[in-house]
């Protein structure tokens, strides 16, 4: 793992980061990325700003609203079945030429691996990830149906239009649009589009780690969900951020035990009473500042952009300080400053003039690198005596280096078609597939790049009510990502 804080005073490489714009290009290039000349240039210029064709542009779209209104909502009951969606997918993959792979750990549950070879057989492959399950959606809360795929208002509407069967349809939208037209990447690219990741990931990632590793044979980097995205900060700045870095879970359940009898009762050994005391020990704990090097570099690149002197590798740096000077673009990076342990789920009782004798929680816990044991020692003081705990669910947490040229690549990608935009590096607060993959000694990078206009803020969209993509950005998407996958 590469050592982002050494770039800092020069010693070793500068990862590429909080990118200046060009003056003479910023306000000449067309800001939503869907210039006019598209797809008319020659494609076989990488850095060709022409980029994709026609058809690669209206394939993504199509892509993206096929795939929302093929329903795999994943409950986390093991009722998901993802088969649908992963044979369509698998079927525009084979018209590319390819030979996908259909895999279930369980029926229904269907994992895609393709191999596209690259055109040095010498350079380590790069692994390409999107997940085909969505969480569930409520049709009465929304605007248009969730599983619609509605196209309206130069918007993709529907579950899954960000998280991530945009990233899906950019997937494929690229690769047909290289069978079309004879290009190939350097390196071997193995796309996979895996079951069951808004759950455990056993049927999906996790199984295809597991059991089937020779697939991904050669692979050492890897680019899924979540980065290169348009955020606002509120001052007329477009941040581009780009994750190396996620939490890990831990997922807990809490359980209290206690004397059942009549609610009309004196009961000092009440699960309900010990429960709810040690969850509101639980919701209330502040835990302390634990600082990885990417929110480091994160808060370093923040602060260059808005001219902040204080220093997030100095000794007794007030990060809660810094965060409020950093006012919206804050919330790229509080997150990340600490372990987190939030309460999600209670269960109790069967009458309500019985006393039951047990009482459970769910808490979603999630902790940084090196913070694993500070997150239990911290439960067990937390719970006390009268509660236990166990793990549901834990996943180990990721630290990827930023000062390499797959990272370079990412950078340039975005410059290419987002001058204006400033690029940093971020930790993601929860996880993704990469957590399973890097069991295989991958490393993984979040990039999914869009282009959002003011409005569309791309984390209320994640798992929140009239989730949408707009048509631009599907397009500036499979520009960027054809861009990147060429060159890096």
């Amino acid at each position: 793992m590469g050592d982002s804080t050494r770039t800092r005073d020069g010693h070793g490489p500068r990862p590429r980061y909080d990118a200046t714009p060009d003056d003479d290009r910023t306000g000449t290039d067309d800001p939503t990325g869907t210039d006019d000349h598209a797809g008319t240039g020659d494609p076989s210029r990488t850095g060709d700003r022409s980029g994709v064709d026609g058809q690669a542009l209206d394939e993504v779209v199509r892509f993206t609203s096929d795939l929302i209104r093929i329903d795999t909502t994943n409950k986390g009951d093991g009722e998901c079945r993802e088969r649908p969606a992963a044979e369509y997918a698998a079927a525009l993959l084979a018209e590319a030429g390819l030979e996908p792979a259909l895999l279930e750990r369980t029926p229904g549950r269907t994992n895609v691996v393709a191999r596209c070879p690259g055109s040095d057989p010498a350079a380590p492959a790069l692994l390409l990830h999107g997940h085909l399950d969505v969480v569930p959606a409520r049709p009465g809360e929304w605007s248009v149906h969730p599983f619609s795929g509605e196209i309206r208002d130069g918007l993709v509407w529907g579950r899954g239009a960000v998280d991530m069967k945009d990233m899906d349809a950019m997937i494929l939208a690229t690769v047909r649009y290289w069978a079309r037209t004879g290009l190939r990447p350097r390196r071997d690219i193995v796309v996979t589009f895996t079951a069951d990741e808004e759950a455990s990931a056993a049927d999906g990632a996790a199984f295809l780690a597991d059991r089937h590793a020779a697939l991904f044979e050669g692979c050492t980097e890897g680019i899924g969900e979540c980065g290169g995205y348009t955020f606002h900060d509120g001052r007329g700045t477009r941040i581009y951020p780009i994750a190396a870095g996620e939490r890990g879970t831990a997922w807990v359940r809490l359980t209290a035990r206690g004397r059942a009898g009549h609610g009309s009762k004196i009961n000092h050994t009440n699960a309900v009473t010990r429960l709810a005391a040690a969850i509101a020990r639980i919701g209330d704990h502040r835990w302390p500042v634990r600082l990885t090097p990417t929110v480091q570099a994160s808060l370093a690149a923040l602060g260059r952009l808005y001219g902040l002197t204080a220093d997030p590798y100095a000794p007794g740096f007030d990060v809660d300080a810094y965060l409020d000077e950093l006012g919206p673009a804050a919330a790229l990076v509080a997150p990340t400053v600490r372990n987190s342990a939030n309460p999600t789920v209670l269960k109790a009782g069967y009458k309500v003039n019985v006393i039951p004798g047990e009482a459970t929680a769910l808490v979603d816990g999630r902790c940084l690198p090196g913070g694993e044991d500070e997150f239990r020692d911290t439960l067990d003081r937390l719970t006390g005596p009268d509660v236990d705990w166990e793990f549901e669910h834990r996943e180990i947490p990721l630290e990827s280096p930023l000062a390499t040229p797959t990272w370079d690549r990412m950078c340039e990608s975005l410059a290419e078609f987002a001058p204006e935009g400033r690029i940093v590096p971020f930790s993601m607060s929860g996880g993704t597939d990469a957590k399973h993959f890097s069991r295989l000694g991958v490393t993984g990078y979040g990039f999914t790049p869009l282009r959002l206009p003011e409005g569309i803020d791309y984390g209320a969209m994640f798992h929140g009510v009239d989730e949408r993509v707009p048509v631009d950005a599907l397009h500036f998407g499979v520009r960027v990502l054809d861009r990147f996958l060429r060159t890096v």
